[in-house]
């Protein structure tokens, strides 16, 4: 078991005590620090406090991180595209529509799962429920990921998703055209103030994010992005570019802000009906491998229901939003 003992500094702003081990802690995600502070695993001022407990400046915070336990999720015989794996690691093609590890309704069919049956070890670093994983792409989204077989793998790939090192780069499909060709979008992202499973630029707390983007084709309103990542944050490019006013197409969670209704082409609204999730692609993932040192960079092809809209698109002279 790890201790870490963290002192709230006085001149801060009162802040909630899990906001503030989840900024601290590398690695924890909030939801992880709050199940740590339920389960007695955190003191403050020798005391066992709730989550939301406010702190005022001066407190000494005790954070316990029991040592990881037995995978509870069952191997399963799940297909799995994979780009490259050795000793170390496995770099799959994540397909739109996989969970990447169990939660709340996901106890099966996710990648961890699959991974638990294709290879015979996994890193235990990242706890009981997320054996291996490094980083996780949301649902609906496809593309490039890397999972840790050893502890060492992890701790590495890790520190270089820490340090933003790690080369990312997603292609999506967005309503609005633009002015500039290029640009960057930086800002603070965090929980959302009243949707709980959205995040927001406007969060009260939040972490420092910043998306590069460039225009690769425009098709009248709707126009083809490609993103680089210089930070990671949850749902960063959904965020990024729906309060930029370019909402991601087909986007469950984020929303367009009525312009699906204003298509004026009803094949291409039925096409981004059908397609059921946000048109978002990881398309490449570039990293330093972390037993050789060697640069590695993996690059997938646009997935074929988001291929099948850009072909459309490109096809149609009425594909279009109107003004």
């Amino acid at each position: 078991m790890n201790t870490t003992c963290l002192t709230y500094p006085l001149e801060c702003e009162s802040m909630r005590l899990d906001l503030f081990i989840s900024s601290q802690l590398d690695g924890e995600t909030r939801t992880a620090v709050q199940r740590l502070i339920e389960t007695g695993h955190v003191l403050v001022d020798g005391h066992v406090v709730r989550p939301s407990l406010k702190l005022k400046g001066g407190e000494q915070i005790t954070v316990e991180i029991p040592a990881p336990t037995e995978a509870e999720p069952q191997p399963e015989s799940i297909a799995l595209e994979v780009l490259y794996e050795d000793s170390d690691l496995i770099v799959i093609n994540k397909p739109a529509g996989m969970v990447v590890h169990p939660g709340p309704g996901n106890s099966s069919g996710t990648l961890v799962n699959a991974l638990l049956a294709h290879c015979t070890d996994l890193s235990g670093i990242g706890g009981e429920l997320r054996p291996g994983i490094v980083h996780r792409l949301d649902k609906g989204t496809s593309g490039v990921l890397v999972a840790a077989k050893n502890d060492r793998a992890h701790q590495a790939l890790s520190a270089q998703f820490h340090v933003h090192s790690v080369k990312r780069i997603y292609q999506a499909l967005v309503f609005g055209a633009p002015s500039a060709d290029n640009g960057k979008i930086e800002g603070i992202i965090g929980r959302h103030p009243t949707e709980r499973l959205r995040q927001s630029g406007k969060a009260r707390n939040g972490k420092h994010a910043i998306t590069r983007w460039r225009v690769k084709e425009r098709y009248g309103r709707i126009s083809l992005m490609e993103l680089r990542l210089e930070t990671g944050r949850t749902h960063q490019i959904r965020v990024h570019l729906t309060e930029a006013g370019f909402p991601l197409l087909g986007d469950p969670l984020y929303p367009d802000g009525g312009r699906i209704n204003n298509l004026t082409d009803t094949r291409l609204k039925k096409m981004i009906t059908q397609l059921g999730r946000q048109a978002l692609h990881a398309r490449t993932l570039g990293f330093t491998h972390p037993a050789t040192g060697e640069y590695l960079e993996f690059t997938t092809e646009m997935p074929d229901d988001m291929q099948a809209l850009c072909d459309y698109l490109a096809g149609s002279s009425t594909g279009t939003v109107s003004p």
